[in-house]
C-alpha cells in the first residue's frame, strides 16, 4: 500500500490534542467513508493511515481528516449532512458489494450522487422508502432505537389471524427468546385470501415485521415501507432518488444538529443515551449508602412512632461515636462487598 509523502508530518501527539478530538470512526463516518462499524472494520483490516502511519486503534482521536487515507485514497473533509429518499424496488440488496452478484441499491443511483450510506436496511424482498445520507453519524442517529424513530409498513399477508397473539404483539412480545418492543398494527382490508395491514415499529430488528406477523399466524407476501419518521414515500416512483431540502432537514432532524454542534453531546455515539447516565448514578450512590450503613449498629428492627420515616440522623451519629475509625472503615468495606453481591433493585 502506498504511503503519503514523507515530507508531511503528523501533528504533535500530546495529551491536549488527544483529548480535544473525536473518535476517528465517528469523524470518518461523518465524512461519508462508511458507517461507524464499517470504519472500525477498515481500521482492523489495516486500511486506515494518517500521514503514512498505520492507525490500529479505533479509539484514536482526531480533530480533522487532514492526512487520512483509506485504502490509499485521501479522505475529503465532511460536507454538511444531506439526506435522500430512495424508492427501493424488490430484488435489490442494501450493500455496496454483494458476493452473490445481486443488484445493489447503490448501482443505479445517479452519477452525481456523492458516496452515501443507508439508514438501516431493507432486505431483498422488501420495497419502499430507504433513506440515504452522506453522513454516517446521522445514519447512526436515525437508526438508534433510543431516539424512537417510527418505521411504518404496508403489509400484505396470507393466513388466519391469531387475535390473542396480535394483542400480545401490540403490548410487546417475546418470540423465540427475542424481546420486541410494542408494535402498532391496524387491519386495513381482509378478504378471503389476503389481509392488508399497517404496521409501525420503533426499532429495526432483522426481518422484524415478518417474524411478528408469523407469530400472529400470517405469512407476509408483500412488504412496503411507507414512512420513516417524518419522511414519507408518497407517490414517489420506483428507483427515484429525491433529496430532502437542507432547510427542511434542519427542522426534521434538529436533535442531531443540536448534538453535533454542542461541546457536550446528549448521548454517547456508541450506545443508547440511558446507559452512561445509569452507570454514573450507580457509581455515586454506592459510597453514600455504605458509609451511612457503617455507623448504624442497630438498624433492624426499624423504630417508628406512628411515622413512616426512620429515626433522625442525630441518633445515628450518637450511636456511631463509640466506634473507632478503624472499625468504621472495616464495616464500610464489608458493606461495599455486600452491596456488590446483592445490588439494590
Amino acid at each position: 500500500m502506498t504511503q503519503d509523502n514523507d515530507s508531511q508530518t503528523p501533528p504533535t501527539n500530546n495529551a491536549a490534542a488527544q483529548n480535544s478530538g473525536e473518535r476517528i470512526a465517528k469523524i470518518l463516518a461523518r465524512a461519508g467513508v462508511g458507517s461507524r462499524r464499517a470504519v472500525e472494520r477498515m481500521i482492523a483490516a489495516g486500511m486506515v493511515r494518517r500521514f503514512g502511519h498505520l492507525i490500529s486503534d479505533p479509539a484514536t482521536k482526531i480533530t480533522d481528516v487532514n492526512g487520512i487515507t483509506v485504502d490509499g485514497r485521501p479522505v475529503q473533509p465532511p460536507e454538511p449532512p444531506r439526506l435522500w429518499k430512495y424508492h427501493k424496488p424488490r430484488g435489490q440488496v442494501t450493500t455496496y458489494h454483494d458476493p452473490e452478484g445481486r443488484t445493489t441499491v447503490f448501482e443505479g443511483l445517479p452519477q452525481d450522487t456523492p458516496r452515501v450510506v443507508a439508514v438501516g436496511r431493507l432486505d431483498i424482498n422488501t420495497e419502499g422508502l430507504l433513506l440515504l445520507t452522506n453522513d454516517g453519524g446521522l445514519a447512526r442517529w436515525l437508526e438508534l432505537p433510543a431516539n424512537g424513530w417510527r418505521r411504518t409498513y404496508r403489509v400484505r399477508a396470507h393466513g388466519s389471524i391469531n387475535r390473542r397473539a396480535l394483542d400480545e404483539i401490540r403490548k410487546g412480545a417475546i418470540i423465540e427468546g427475542v424481546a420486541y418492543r410494542p408494535a402498532e398494527i391496524e387491519i386495513e382490508e381482509n378478504d378471503s385470501s389476503n389481509v392488508w395491514l399497517n404496521v409501525t415499529l420503533t426499532e429495526g430488528k432483522n426481518r422484524e415485521v415478518r417474524k411478528l406477523l408469523e407469530y400472529a399466524g400470517l405469512s407476509v407476501n408483500r412488504l412496503i415501507r411507507t414512512a420513516y419518521g417524518p419522511f414519507t414515500l408518497g407517490k414517489q416512483p420506483r428507483y427515484k432518488l429525491l433529496e430532502i431540502p437542507s432547510s427542511q432537514l434542519k427542522i426534521d432532524v434538529a436533535g442531531y444538529f443540536n448534538e453535533t454542534d454542542s461541546d457536550t453531546p446528549q448521548h454517547n455515539d456508541d450506545s443508547p443515551r440511558a446507559k452512561p447516565v445509569r452507570k454514573e448514578t450507580w457509581a455515586k450512590a454506592k459510597p453514600k449508602n455504605n458509609v451511612r450503613r457503617a455507623g448504624k449498629q442497630k438498624r433492624r428492627p426499624a423504630t417508628t412512632d406512628g411515622n413512616s420515616k426512620p429515626q433522625k440522623a442525630a441518633s445515628t451519629r450518637a450511636a456511631a461515636k463509640p466506634a473507632t475509625r478503624q472499625a468504621v472503615v472495616k464495616k464500610a468495606n464489608t458493606g461495599n462487598l455486600s452491596s456488590r453481591r446483592r445490588p439494590k433493585s
